[in-house]
C-alpha cells in the first residue's frame, strides 16, 4: 500500500510546489490502473480538471466529475478510475500544523465543536467560480519556469482555505478544522479506531498521528495502557469476531478484512486469544 503524500513529494516526474506544511501536485493518473488501495499521511485537496474517479471509504461512495473538490482526511483509502477517459488533477495536500495555524491567525473562524462528534473521512466541498480561477492561477504557476517562492505558495494555499471556509456550505468542514485543536490523546484514539483494519506497519500509524515513533509509543502506552501492536491484533481479532458471526464470508477473506494479510496468522492469533479457531468460533456460536 503506497504513501501518496510520500509518494508525490519525492517523485521527480511530478511537477509540484513543496512548503513546509504543504504540497501542490499536478497529477495524470495512468489509464492502467482501475482500482487501487493507497494512505495518505497528511489531509488532502482534491480538484478534478477531467476525468471521473470514485473515493471509497467503509461508508460511502465519492463518484468525481471534472469541476468536483473533495476534502480528504488522512487515513486509508480505495480509489477507482474509470478507464475511458484520462483523470487529470490537482492534489493539495495539507497538515494539521498548516491548519491549526490558519485557524489561530484567524479567529473569526473558531467555533464550537463536540469532542465526541465522529466526522466524516470525506467532505464534499462546495466552490465557486473564485475557487476555480484560483486554482487556475496555481496551474499557472505550476507550469512556469521560474520556481514559485515558497512563501507566495503558502499565500495562495491560505487563499484556498479562506475561499473554502467562507462558503456556509462548507461549514462541517470549518468544524472538522476546529476539531483538529483538540489534545493529542483523542487524535491517536481517533486515528487508531478509524484505521485499525488495515494493513498499516506502527511507523506508517506514528505519521497519521503526526509523532515520531518514540513520541507516538509514549502516548499511546498513556491513553491505552498497552503497546500499539498488541492493541492492534486485540482490535482486529474484536473485529474479526463481528464478521465471523454477522457475515457469510470465509475465514481467509475475515482475516484480510480486518488486517491480517497472512491467514495462517491470523488463525494462530485467533485461537491464542478466543482459544478456539475462527471456523470453530463461528460454528460454537451459532449452535449457541
Amino acid at each position: 500500500m503506497i504513501n501518496a503524500y510520500e509518494y508525490f513529494k519525492n517523485h521527480p516526474k511530478f511537477n509540484k510546489l513543496v512548503g513546509n506544511d504543504f504540497l501542490f501536485v499536478e497529477y495524470k493518473c495512468p489509464l492502467n490502473i482501475e482500482e487501487y488501495q493507497l494512505w495518505i499521511e497528511n489531509h488532502l485537496i482534491t480538484y478534478v480538471i477531467s476525468g471521473k474517479k470514485d473515493w471509497i471509504t467503509s461508508k460511502k461512495t465519492h463518484k468525481l466529475i471534472a469541476g468536483d473538490t473533495l476534502f480528504v482526511r488522512k487515513g486509508v483509502y480505495t480509489t477507482k478510475q474509470y478507464l475511458e477517459s484520462e483523470y487529470c488533477v490537482m492534489l493539495f495536500f495539507i497538515n494539521d500544523n498548516f491548519i491549526k495555524r490558519f485557524i489561530s491567525e484567524n479567529p473569526t473562524f473558531k467555533r464550537e465543536f463536540n469532542n465526541k462528534k465522529e466526522y466524516n473521512q470525506i467532505f464534499d466541498i462546495t466552490t465557486n467560480d473564485v475557487f476555480k480561477t484560483l486554482i487556475e492561477s496555481i496551474f499557472q504557476y505550476l507550469n512556469q519556469e521560474v520556481e514559485m517562492p515558497k512563501e507566495l505558495v503558502e499565500i495562495k494555499f491560505k487563499e484556498l482555505l479562506f475561499n473554502i471556509v467562507l462558503n456556509s456550505n462548507n461549514k462541517e468542514l470549518l468544524f472538522f478544522f476546529n476539531s483538529i485543536i483538540q489534545n493529542s490523546k483523542t487524535t491517536i484514539e481517533n486515528i487508531m479506531t478509524e484505521n485499525f483494519q488495515y494493513d498499516l506497519k506502527i511507523p506508517d500509524f506514528a505519521k497519521l498521528c503526526g509523532k515520531s515513533i518514540s513520541s507516538f509509543k509514549r502516548e499511546f502506552k498513556n491513553k491505552f495502557n498497552t503497546t500499539p501492536n498488541r492493541w492492534l491484533i486485540n482490535k482486529r481479532i474484536d473485529h474479526s469476531k463481528t464478521l465471523l458471526l454477522g457475515t457469510n464470508l470465509a475465514v481467509s477473506e475475515v482475516g484480510y478484512e480486518c488486517g491480517f494479510k497472512n491467514n495462517s496468522h491470523f488463525i494462530q492469533a485467533f485461537k491464542k486469544a478466543a482459544k478456539v479457531t475462527p471456523n470453530r468460533y463461528r460454528i460454537l456460536k451459532k449452535e449457541a
